[in-house]
Order: C-alpha cells, then structure tokens, then sequence
C-alpha cells in the first residue's frame, strides 16, 4: 500500500483566486456602478503605478528563493525545505503579498470600488483556504523550525 505524500493540500492555485475575485468586481461593477471619480486624480495613477512597480521585488524575490532552493511552488506537493532568508525575513508570504500589491496597483490605475470592497474578502478566502493549510503543513513537516520562523516573521508585513 502506498503513503500518500503530506501536502498542504491546497489544489486550486492560489494566483487563481486573485483573479476570480477581480473578474467578480469588475461582474459587480457593471451591475451595481459604483461612482469612480477619484479613480481619476493623478494621485490614483501615481498610487497604482507605484505598487506596480513595488510588487515585483516581492515576486521576483520570492520565486528566485524557490527556484534557487529546488523547492516546489506547487501547493499540493511537499516542500523540500523551509524558506526563511532573503524576502521571506520580511514576510511568510510574499508570493502572496505581492500578487495582493499587484491587484491593488491594477485596481488603482482601472478605478472599481469593487476591486477594492472585495479586497478584504479577498484575503479571508485566501487566509481560509490557502495559507491555514499551508501553515499546518509547514508545522507538520519542519517543526520547531517553523515554529520558531512564524514567531520572528509576520505572515505579511
């Protein structure tokens, strides 16, 4: 009989949820307009423009630490180790931290309240559904170590 490997478990990727959540916004929007006049001050572009810009440091960091290790970024295979250097002394998530930037940024410069009243909604689903397992998992599989990471670095920033 063969041992199913440990796993977070988490099988719907989690970039998909950003992205089903900004679809329903923009669904939202079209049918219950919000008024999007402040989308239009130049301080609003500027805003998006800056997160857009910021986000890659926290992707690009987070994707070279897991390519760099040989770890999985696939959330239902295990991890082959414990990421806590570079970008994630910063955050225990940054992959996701920074894909929540880039949809701030992007709702920022196409002006829908609704991106951002679903935004909260957003990261619950994602707490619920992607990061509590993860979390388990990593407690399972590394222990103390992790343990001890989690006391020393926010889950975001």
């Amino acid at each position: 009989m063969e041992s199913k490997q440990d796993s977070p478990g988490v099988y719907i990727p989690p970039p998909l949820f950003y992205v089903a959540t900004f679809f329903a916004a923009a669904f939202i929007q079209k049918q219950v307009p919000v008024d999007d006049t402040v989308f239009h001050l130049p301080i609003m572009k500027a805003a998006g423009v800056l997160l857009l810009v910021i986000a890659p440091w926290f992707l690009v960091s987070s994707l070279r630490m897991f390519l760099k290790s040989k770890n999985t970024l696939v959330p239902i295979k295990p991890a082959t180790s414990l990421q806590t250097t570079g970008i994630y002394r910063i955050s225990r998530n940054p992959m996701y931290t920074g894909l929540a930037i880039v949809y701030l940024g992007i709702s920022c410069l196409l002006g829908n309240w609704w991106h951002f009243i679903l935004f909260p909604l957003l990261l619950f689903i994602l707490y619920v559904y992607v990061i509590v397992p993860e979390e388990k998992y990593l407690t399972r599989r590394f222990g103390q170590s992790y343990l001890d990471y989690r006391l020393k670095v926010r889950r975001w920033l």
